[in-house]
């Protein structure tokens, strides 16, 4: 398996993997590298993800994530890291820097269970362009 400056690379993820990749936490902040958890990959080549930062959030859920929650691998940070569950993102898995580690069946579902429940996995809404739903 290749690998970059200690990262693994794979063709496809796991619910589970912690990755790195370049995203935002907000709307105010340009795309970062940093530590993603999949919480879903079901469709080939799209993962679903909650990023990690290494700050505490002021304004939204986070759940602190150690290197007790991994089964393998890590992050290469001093303390504590949190889990932003408000912050569902969708990536190809192109878009994947590297594979930091794996986490524990307990420490996923503890995230999973902070997800809110409109971004789950559900039944599948699409919008098609151009059309509203005024009239109908």
């Amino acid at each position: 398996m290749p690998s970059r400056a200690g990262y693994l690379f794979m063709g496809q993820y796991l619910k589970g993997d912690v990755l790195l990749a370049s995203v935002s936490l907000d709307d105010r902040t340009g795309p970062k590298i940093r530590p993603v958890v999949v919480i879903e990959a079901k469709e080939p080549g799209r993962i679903r993800i909650c990023p990690v930062s290494s700050k505490p959030p002021c304004d939204t859920p986070g759940l602190p994530l150690s290197l007790d929650d991994f089964m393998s691998g890590g992050l290469d940070l001093f303390g504590e890291s949190y889990v932003m569950t408000s912050r569902v993102l969708t990536l190809h898995s192109g878009d994947v820097i590297g594979k930091k580690g794996r986490l524990t069946a307990e420490a996923l579902a503890e995230i999973a269970g902070r997800v809110p429940a409109a971004v789950l996995p559900g039944p599948a809404m699409v919008k098609k362009p151009g059309r509203s739903s005024k009239g109908l």
